[in-house]
């Protein structure tokens, strides 16, 4: 099931992939820095009747050529995911002809090392594949309590808001995230970073403490902008849900869901799309 804290991880790399290049950099691996993006299209399937559906799918084009960065957000083991990563990869290769980075991010340090373990397909003596992810967690994000260091890069800090949700220092990394998202003249990107903060927050205490500081200055969650932003995601939200779990959405529903504009309306339908059989019981009596 796809959750809101799911969405949040491989966003974070569409609204600024380059934070991929900069997070390794920590590990000595110096992937060029991103000069241009492209999203491509998430779904993997073929002509047989099986879905395969990657988190987010990019081209990055770098001063040392291009290749695709494959994101997945993983929020526990699954023992099929080796053989859907080995897919996603072969397949986004032969399409493409690009070379493939699979990247699993994860909330919590025991799915990361789960995830990080190398996954052989075939023959124990001879394996004909083996799935190798690079993966970011707590582990290994960096943990930024700096203000400073926050304002430097501010994806890379609301990366490590989400990853370290449960670190005991969540509260000075969310405070000077708070504090350098002030300084962000671009509002539409100061919204974005802070509503994927709250999303990747989730439902832990350091959502609440999130908000809390939020309350010091809700001048930009209050604006225009920020209420279209926040239908948009919620909305998006409702249909990949729905999706997901293989709910059919005639083309009138999918319109009034992302045209709705009432908050409380769309958490209403977002909350009914988690345990809907159709579409209509996601409606409910406001059909």
């Amino acid at each position: 099931m796809v959750s809101s804290r799911h969405e949040a991880m491989h966003r974070i790399f569409r609204h600024d992939p380059g934070v991929f290049a900069r997070a390794f950099r920590a590990l000595d691996l110096p992937f060029p820095e991103p000069r241009a993006v492209d999203l491509l299209p998430t779904d993997l399937t073929e002509i047989v009747p099986l879905e395969h559906r990657v988190d987010s799918l990019l081209r990055i084009d770098t001063g040392e050529g291009a290749y695709l960065l494959l994101v997945e957000a993983q929020s526990q083991d699954d023992p099929d995911k080796p053989a859907a990563w080995a897919y996603y990869v072969a397949h986004a290769h032969s399409k493409y002809r690009l070379p493939v980075v699979l990247l699993v991010v994860c909330h919590d340090k025991v799915t990361a090392l789960w995830a990080a373990r190398p996954a052989p397909l075939g023959l124990p003596l001879w394996p004909s594949l083996t799935v190798q992810p690079m993966v970011l967690g707590p582990h290994n994000v960096p943990v930024v309590t700096d203000s400073d260091s926050a304002a430097e890069d501010i994806p890379l800090a609301t990366l490590s808001a989400v990853a370290h949700a449960k670190d005991p220092r969540i509260g000075d990394v969310l405070k000077a995230l708070a504090t350098a998202l002030r300084d962000v003249d671009d509002e539409e990107d100061r919204t974005i970073l802070a509503e994927l903060t709250e999303l990747g927050l989730g439902t832990t205490a350091a959502a609440t403490t999130w908000r809390q500081l939020m309350t010091v200055d809700l001048s930009f969650f209050r604006s225009e902008t920020s209420q279209r932003l926040r239908a948009q995601g919620v909305a998006s939200s409702i249909l990949r849900i729905l999706e997901r779990r293989g709910i059919t959405v005639p083309e009138a529903a999918r319109d009034r869901i992302t045209a709705c504009a009432d908050p409380a309306m769309l958490d209403t339908w977002l909350d009914r799309a988690v345990d809907a059989a159709t579409i209509d019981d996601v409606f409910g009596t406001e059909s």
